[in-house]
């Protein structure tokens, strides 16, 4: 079975470019049927209200059931104090098996990484070339697996592509996913290094070609059980122990919410308190 990973899909409701306007999927169904692609997690178009873009996209899951997965987009600024709500009427009412975040609307937070591993979910965080945070990620949260997209730079950053292939190799929570990676002896020297249990196939559908996409995978010439790794078995072992019912963190009373909800807001600059200076982030 052959699972792409990263397809965007639904309404946006800015007009600043595809990604926040519109991704049909009409077109991306032909040419994954032609690809041999059978199954595809869907990911909301970028959105003022991630509750109403998932519900969305949880009318297409539940329309084929058969066909998709989703991830449950959430904000980490805008959504805080209500992500907990939000995952959990995706996972047990809609069905969907990760959540996603994006460095375009704010860094990651303590609170999603709790309610994920309240879920046991796989968390698709696009880190937009902001490599270092996979150390913290693997080190606080190690029994949360995260999925960094585009081998960690869809902007076609190679070093930090290759920064994060050490990320790979070092911690067993960090994976990455394939769409849109266009140096591909880099992506080569990912499965390489860090072999083919922690690379997952993605296309970025409907916009990219997910055809295209999956050539390269074929491209690097893998054994038939390191492909099968790739094209759907990693993303299926990371979505095995999905709850439908969130664990309370042991000695908590209240969930995850009321711990989450006193982190103060993320700057857009990074500042190093020891470095005593700051510096404008990508």
């Amino acid at each position: 079975m052959i699972i792409d990973c990263h397809c965007h899909a639904g309404t946006g409701d800015g007009l600043t470019g595809p990604w926040d306007t519109r991704a049909p999927l009409e077109q991306y169904m032909r040419r994954a049927a032609r690809a041999g692609i059978d199954r595809t997690v869907l990911l909301a178009a970028f959105h003022s209200d991630y509750r109403q873009a998932n519900r969305e996209v949880a009318r297409m899951v539940v329309s084929r059931p058969d066909r998709f997965y989703a991830f449950a987009f959430v904000h980490p600024e805008r959504d805080r104090g209500r992500i907990s709500s939000m995952v959990h009427e995706a996972v047990s009412r809609f069905g969907f098996v990760g959540i996603k975040v994006h460095r375009h609307d704010v860094r990651i937070t303590r609170e999603i990484c709790e309610v994920a591993r309240a879920f046991q979910l796989p968390v698709l965080y696009d880190v937009m070339g902001e490599i270092s945070v996979c150390e913290l990620l693997g080190q606080e949260y190690p029994d949360v697996n995260f999925i960094i997209p585009h081998l960690g730079s869809f902007a076609d950053d190679w070093r930090a592509q290759l920064a994060l292939i050490d990320h790979l190799v070092r911690h067993p929570n960090i994976y990455a996913d394939t769409a849109g990676v266009r140096r591909f002896d880099v992506l080569d020297q990912a499965v390489k290094r860090a072999g083919a249990r922690k690379i997952l196939f993605g296309s970025d559908g409907p916009w990219l070609h997910p055809a295209v996409e999956l050539v390269k995978i074929h491209a690097l010439e893998l054994s038939k059980a390191e492909e099968r790794l790739i094209l759907g078995e990693n993303f299926l072992k990371l979505i095995s122990s999905v709850r439908r019912q969130a664990v309370k963190p042991t000695g908590q009373s209240s969930g995850m919410t009321s711990r989450s909800a006193a982190i103060p807001a993320l700057s857009t600059e990074i500042r190093d308190p020891w470095a005593g200076n700051q510096f404008a982030c990508c």
